[in-house]
């Protein structure tokens, strides 16, 4: 009889860990709450929509996110195919189209072999060998399960999406098409704000009405997505060094470097929407028409979505997760995506890669594996399964998580490019160990 898994959530993490396990032949149990149950931030019922930036971040191995991304694409991801199957024009980085990329997964995983994709929502932990994969919106009923077994308290943050508008109501006189140090062509559609313009708009954004929070929650914001008020509160050139810095950019009206750009970056395969990068805001609808249309060349913006703000719940990852994601409480029980603690879509996805694989290899009577700690993978899930961490936040990849080169004094890119190089070679065992499964399946 075939083993067969049940996965809870149909975002990029619960589609990953389903593409892994159907690949080595156990069957699976998906189930995807919406349209059923809806949430704060989804738009549509496609599995694996993505519900804030479009963009995977960047795809050069002088970042952490970059060489995670060589390693699930070494790894056979399905988010990887999907990604690279959609991807749009964003410079050094790796967007993608976005409902073209959602449209992709939720085929992909409906033609799976032996998955089942169930329109439902989980309110109990199921029994046998599962894998929560619900998200940073998990339901409250499942949340409470969640919490009655593992008898401690969530934690919580806020995210905050950004707004899109249509590339038809940018004001081009005004704006114009750069990447930064020319990388990826004119990929990024680039208004300028000379000092008084800049300090202006964060004097607005400061003072836009906002959303209030509710009195029994407490705002607690991911350092990584932090809301453009909450920058610009920190200090009046926060957002200059930010997500509005200009290096790299010299408007071709002037041939000189403006005070601040505000970057949108293409949302869709035929470049008819943009997304203002870095603008994920809680500021009221009106407001945010009213503060952005101040932007040169966004006078006449037309918002097809504007920014929001939700609450993303995450486990307190090190006190009840093992290295192969299984959780203490529940040896047949893993948990994997944002819900424990990890910060972007690849790093989520990577996270539903071994649960899936460990869900299998469990199902198929085999040792659960982890990846080497010198390795993106293996750096970001040690870091949230280390034991005895204190004030555990989310996180995203980064070289920060890994551990030092043996005996090389390097600093900077050349630090950065041996890491990478190390990583890759030392994922070679652990791939093959990883991929005997599928091999043995087919």
């Amino acid at each position: 009889m075939t083993p067969r898994v049940t996965v809870v959530g149909g975002g990029l993490a619960g589609c990953e860990a389903a593409w892994q396990l159907a690949r080595r032949g156990v069957g699976v149990d998906l189930f995807e709450m919406r349209p059923v149950q809806g949430t704060e931030a989804h738009q549509t019922d496609l599995l694996g929509e993505l519900v804030c930036s479009n963009s995977f971040r960047s795809a050069e191995r002088t970042t952490a996110i970059g060489l995670l991304k060589e390693e699930m694409r070494t790894l056979d991801s399905l988010v990887m195919r999907i990604a690279e199957a959609h991807r749009v024009p964003a410079g050094g980085s790796l967007a993608v189209d976005r409902e073209g990329f959602a449209r992709g997964m939720t085929d992909a995983v409906a033609q799976l072999p032996g998955v089942v994709v169930h329109r439902a929502e989980v309110s109990t932990l199921p029994d046998g060998l599962v894998v929560i994969a619900s998200g940073p919106l998990t339901s409250a009923p499942l949340t409470s399960a969640l919490r009655a077994l593992f008898g401690a308290e969530y934690l919580y943050f806020y995210d905050a999406i950004a707004p899109i508008v249509t590339t038809d109501s940018i004001d081009m006189s005004k704006a114009w098409r750069a990447s930064r140090y020319g990388k990826g062509g004119d990929d990024y559609v680039n208004c300028p704000l000379d000092r008084d313009g800049y300090e202006t708009l964060v004097a607005e954004i400061v003072a836009a009405e906002k959303v209030e929070l509710k009195s029994f929650e407490r705002c607690v914001h991911f350092e990584g997505c932090l809301p453009i008020e909450e920058m610009a509160r920190r200090g009046r050139d926060t957002l200059a060094f930010g997500p509005l810095k200009p290096v790299g950019l010299s408007d071709p009206r002037t041939g000189r470097r403006p005070h601040a750009v505000v970057q949108l970056r293409q949302d869709d395969k035929n470049a008819t929407l943009f997304n203002m990068v870095g603008f994920q805001t809680k500021m009221t609808y009106a407001e945010q028409r009213r503060v952005f249309r101040t932007i040169p060349g966004l006078e006449n913006a037309e918002f097809v979505r504007l920014g929001s703000l939700h609450r993303n719940t995450f486990i307190n990852a090190p006190a009840l997760l093992r290295p192969t994601l299984q959780t203490h409480a529940r040896a047949d029980l893993l948990l994997a995506g944002q819900l424990i603690g990890v910060e972007g879509y690849l790093e989520s996805a990577s996270a539903g890669y071994l649960a899936g694989v460990n869900a299998a290899r469990l199902a198929l009577g085999r040792e659960p594996l982890v990846p080497p700690t010198t390795t993106a993978l293996g750096a970001l899930l040690a870091y949230v399964t280390q034991p005895g961490r204190s004030e555990f936040q989310p996180v995203n990849a980064n070289y920060g998580l890994f551990p030092p080169l043996d005996g090389r004094r390097m600093r900077g890119a050349e630090k950065k490019l041996a890491m990478a190089e190390r990583a890759l070679g030392d994922l070679g065992t652990f791939r093959t160990d990883a991929a005997s499964d599928v091999a043995n399946a087919a």
